[in-house]
């Protein structure tokens, strides 16, 4: 996922349920970079997931579905 398309930016409270958002991500072929949560976002663990702007709902839809907590960043 390296090109310029627009992109969502999940962050999570801890790192545990981020890499467990991740594998969510993988087992349902969604594509999820592992990037630095943004300083801004305001998360407290420092790993987010960044995601395809039209895959961010099915995303979101799946980590749902697994009770993982997170919030969506717009840009």
């Amino acid at each position: 996922m390296t090109d310029a398309s627009p992109t969502r930016t999940f962050v999570f409270e801890t790192t545990h349920h981020a890499m467990w958002a991740e594998d969510v991500a993988r087992d349902q072929s969604i594509p999820a970079e592992v990037v630095p949560a943004p300083p801004d976002g305001g998360a407290r663990c420092g790993v987010a997931l960044r995601t395809p702007v039209h895959r961010a709902d099915e995303l979101a839809q799946a980590l749902d579905e697994e009770r993982i907590l997170y919030r969506v960043l717009n840009a």
